[in-house]
C-alpha cells in the first residue's frame, strides 16, 4: 500500500477507480438489484452528488441511492456489520481511511475497470479510491459583523470576535484540523492539545459556541447568531450561493487541507454499479459542474479547469504548499481528545 504523505514538494493521494458499463439493458439490472447505495456527506456534498452523480450513472444504466452521513458515523455503520455493509461505497479523508484499512471494511479497486482512470493526476490514482477533490479548510467569517481575522490567534485575543465564534468537536475532521494547527500556536506541537484545552479554559465565551456540526454552524451563521466558524472553502460557497456575506480566510500560518476519496466498501452487493459512481464522480462532465457555486470542489480530474473563483482559495500548484496533517497521530489520540473536549464543554 501506498504511505499517504504531503510535503511543500510532494502530494501523494489515494485514489482509483470506475467502471466499464455493462451491456445488460438498465431496467434488467435495476431489476437485479444494481443500485449503489453512496454513503456522501451531508449538506452541499449530498445536494451536489445527487444533483449531478445521478443522472450520469443512470446515463451508464445504474441506479444510486445518496445516503448522507458523516465519515465517523460511516465507518461506525460499516463496522458494526461488517458482513453486511449498508453501504457500496464510502466517502473520506485519510484519517478514517486508514481506520478503514485497519479494520478491513474497504478493498483495493481494480484499475483495470476503470474508464477516467487517466483523467486523473498520479497523484490521485490509488489502491482504495479515487481523491475526487482536496478540501481547503479556514475560517469563515461575516465581513459586516466582525473584522478580518488573521488567524486562529486573533479569535482569542481580538475581542471583536468574543462571543461570535462558534466550534465543533473532534469528531469534525474541520475541527480537530484546526484544533492541530492551533495546538502548534498556542503549544509544543499539533499533538499537544492540553495547550488547546487551556485555551479553551481561559476563555469560558468560545465554549458557549459549541455546537455539533458544522450544518448546525452554516445555520446559525445564516441567522446572524455567529460570525465566524472553521469551514472548507465549500462551505463558504454555499452561504454566498444563498445570498449571505460570507468570506473565507486561509489562517496565516497555513491552511490545513485533505483530499477526500471515495472507498469501495468489502462486501458490496453492486460492484458495477459502485464503479459506475465512481466514475461518475471522476468525470470531467461530474467535475465541471460540482466546480461551480454552491459546491466549488476542486477538481482532481485533469481536464477540468479551475475557476477564478477556486484559484483565489488555492491552484493547482499550491496544493503541495498547503498543511497536510498527520492522521496516523490524529487516529491514535482522537478518542482521548473527543473525551477530554466534552468534558470541558459540559463543564
Amino acid at each position: 500500500m501506498n504511505d499517504f504523505k504531503m510535503t511543500r514538494r510532494h502530494f501523494g493521494l489515494f485514489a482509483a477507480g470506475v467502471a466499464a458499463a455493462s451491456a445488460m439493458p438498465f431496467a434488467a439490472r435495476a431489476a437485479a438489484g444494481e443500485t449503489a447505495v453512496a454513503a456522501t456527506f451531508p449538506g452541499n456534498w449530498e445536494d451536489g452528488y445527487r444533483t449531478v452523480l445521478s443522472p450520469l450513472v443512470k446515463e451508464a444504466g445504474y441506479g444510486l441511492t445518496i445516503a448522507p452521513s458523516m465519515a465517523q458515523d460511516q465507518l461506525a455503520k460499516v463496522m458494526a456489520s461488517p458482513g453486511n455493509p449498508p453501504y457500496d461505497t464510502l466517502l473520506m479523508s485519510p484519517g478514517q481511511m486508514a481506520v478503514a484499512i485497519e479494520n478491513d471494511i474497504i478493498q483495493k479497486i481494480d484499475p483495470s475497470r476503470l474508464k477516467n482512470w487517466g483523467m486523473l493526476d498520479p497523484a490521485f490514482q490509488g489502491e482504495y479510491g479515487p481523491t475526487v477533490t482536496i478540501e481547503v479548510n479556514g475560517i469563515a467569517y461575516n465581513p459586516d459583523l466582525v473584522p478580518r481575522p488573521k488567524g486562529y490567534r486573533d479569535l482569542f485575543e481580538n475581542p471583536a470576535y468574543s462571543g461570535l465564534v462558534s466550534w465543533t468537536g473532534f469528531g469534525s475532521n474541520t475541527a480537530v484540523m484546526a484544533y492541530t494547527e492551533m495546538a502548534k500556536i498556542f503549544g509544543s506541537g499539533p499533538n499537544d492539545m492540553n495547550a488547546v484545552f487551556k485555551l479553551f479554559k481561559e476563555h469560558p465565551d468560545q465554549l458557549k459556541g459549541v455546537v455539533d456540526s458544522t450544518n448546525h454552524q452554516m445555520t446559525l451563521f445564516q441567522q446572524g447568531e455567529i460570525a465566524v466558524f472553521m469551514c472548507s472553502t465549500g462551505n463558504v460557497a454555499r452561504l454566498k450561493s444563498m445570498g449571505l456575506k460570507a468570506e473565507y480566510v486561509a489562517p496565516e500560518t497555513g491552511a490545513p487541507a485533505a483530499p477526500v476519496n471515495i472507498h469501495l466498501t468489502k462486501g458490496a452487493k453492486n460492484l458495477d454499479a459502485a464503479y459506475a459512481y465512481m466514475d461518475a464522480a471522476i468525470s470531467k462532465a461530474a467535475q465541471d459542474k460540482l466546480k461551480l457555486p454552491p459546491t466549488e470542489m476542486f477538481p482532481t480530474n485533469k481536464d477540468v479547469a479551475l475557476t477564478l473563483e477556486i484559484e483565489a482559495y488555492v491552484t493547482r500548484e499550491q496544493l503541495g504548499n498547503m498543511v497536510y496533517p498527520d492522521w496516523g497521530a490524529i487516529n491514535k489520540n482522537r478518542a482521548d481528545w473527543i473525551r477530554q473536549f466534552d468534558a470541558l464543554v459540559a463543564g
